[in-house]
């Protein structure tokens, strides 16, 4: 059987901050964790943005003119004609 690597399997009788038993006293972090969440509130990228409100507005513009047309063809079939 190998030997087991030391930084992959640490001896908890000599890993700081470890009582016996192997917890933590009050407020400490375990050592496993330390590094684990270090500089990850500057890392964040802000949200993409999205060509949503282009195709929205070109969506409403369209409505638009499609409501003025049919309008306009009911206007010109039942009072002009």
């Amino acid at each position: 059987m190998s030997t087991p690597d030391p930084a992959t399997n640490p001896d908890p009788a000599s890993t700081p901050g470890l009582e016996p038993g192997g917890g933590v006293r009050p407020g400490d972090t375990p050592p496993a964790e330390a590094s684990a969440t270090a500089g990850l509130a500057g890392s964040q990228d802000p949200p993409p943005t999205s060509g949503g409100g282009t195709f929205r507005t070109l969506g409403v513009v369209f409505g638009v003119l499609v409501v003025v047309l049919v309008v306009g063809v009911l206007v010109w079939a039942f009072v002009l004609g």
